[in-house]
């Protein structure tokens, strides 16, 4: 089968059942204008969604959603989810059909930084969606998106399972503990017995091209081959469940489906890579200079600011996939392959990874940057 027609074809969830039930649905997402936003919409653009995105302008600069005209691709609405009533507008224009919460403050040193905005965006913002939802009568799936941190950590070997407790450590970690805690209230409260399906999902660290973030490791590994620099990492011996932000979305707008039409399976669902491919960092930085043709290795430096950051971290994806079936489809040296090869597009058209640097101009040179990511799209599809 020729790649570009796996989205067409039936390839297990993600083919043409996957893409008729989102043809035409109106899905409402929160922080769209992020990295794995970005990913979501261009996956539902070729699904045919109908998508309005809530969101602040893109947090990096550059940004994905820029990239890839995401304006054009959806109804974009600028707004912060801790403004009740301008999300209130934008969501009852919209009238979604399912909606998917991805709005957040995402980065764990920045919440030391600022644990007030941390909490206001990632709890009251979850709060805000909620009310939305609750007094909606369209929607019939919601899907939170939170993080494999919301779970005590005990720096074990064993992954974490979906009913183990929630206390994460770090203001971001725990900001989202709260937004799992409220969501299960939201779900008791108010949506016992209605024809709503409320889930949150637990993912690992994502990666995958077009992640300009700072405080990430891929972007920082792509920055420094960039300049020919040898990549710095906090700490190499960190253990991450490391996957291509492709696994997640799928299974985001999988679940959204799957409890659309069954709303009994809606609940809390981890998703992350197998054991063998939660690696240390200093491992995934050697696989990316490989793939990159670098030669040498990174180093380890003590930064001005070094919170606690778990040391272990793993989870126990056994609930999704007797559920759902599901399964990862790309192992982590795959999924560094494929940030390397959208990396190089697009800075063969002229792009950089340099904080504040500009989009090549004209949508023209970019169009490359477009066709790797339907063709990541496609491989993934078909991938078994």
């Amino acid at each position: 089968m020729k790649e570009n027609e796996a989205l067409e074809n039936g390839i297990y969830t993600y083919g043409e059942e996957f893409t008729s039930f989102f043809r035409g649905k109106r899905v409402f997402i929160t922080g769209i204008s992020g990295f794995k936003g970005s990913w979501m919409l261009k996956v539902l653009s070729l699904a045919g969604a109908v998508v309005t995105g809530y969101s602040l302008e893109p947090p990096t600069e550059p940004s994905l959603f820029e990239v890839i005209g995401g304006d054009s691709l959806c109804n974009f609405v600028a707004g912060d989810v801790r403004d009740l009533e301008a999300l209130k507008k934008a969501f009852f224009a919209a009238r979604p059909e399912i909606v998917i919460h991805m709005a957040a403050q995402p980065l764990v040193r920045e919440s030391y930084k600022d644990p007030v905005y941390t909490y206001e965006t990632n709890v009251i913002g979850t709060v805000n969606v909620l009310e939305c939802v609750r007094l909606s009568d369209t929607v019939k799936a919601f899907v939170n998106v939170t993080t494999d941190k919301v779970y005590r950590n005990l720096e074990r070997e064993e992954g974490y399972r979906e009913d183990e407790v929630l206390d994460g450590y770090d203001p971001y970690s725990n900001s989202k503990s709260c937004s799992e805690l409220v969501t299960g209230t939201y779900k008791r409260s108010f949506f016992s017995g209605k024809a709503v399906a409320v889930s949150t999902v637990r993912a690992g660290n994502v990666i995958g091209g077009g992640d300009f973030a700072k405080d990430r490791i891929i972007p920082d590994c792509v920055r420094a081959a960039e300049h020919g620099d040898p990549v710095g990492i906090r700490n190499p011996y960190s253990v991450r469940p490391y996957q291509h932000v492709l696994e997640p979305v799928f299974a985001y707008l999988m679940i959204a489906k799957e409890t659309c039409e069954h709303p009994e399976l809606a609940g809390s669902y981890n998703v992350g890579p197998d054991y063998s491919d939660c690696v240390e960092t200093g491992r995934l930085v050697d696989v990316f200079n490989k793939c990159w043709g670098l030669n040498g290795g990174a180093f380890e430096y003590d930064p001005e600011f070094k919170p606690h950051e778990a040391g272990l971290l793993r989870l126990d994806c056994a609930k999704i996939k007797n559920v759902f079936g599901w399964r990862p489809r790309w192992n982590y040296e795959k999924a560094v392959a494929k940030v390397v090869e959208w990396s190089k597009v697009y800075m063969e058209c002229g792009g950089s990874f340099e904080e504040g640097s500009k989009i090549p101009c004209g949508r023209a040179a970019l169009s490359d940057v477009s066709d790797v990511m339907e063709k990541q799209i496609a491989e993934f599809c078909a991938a078994v």
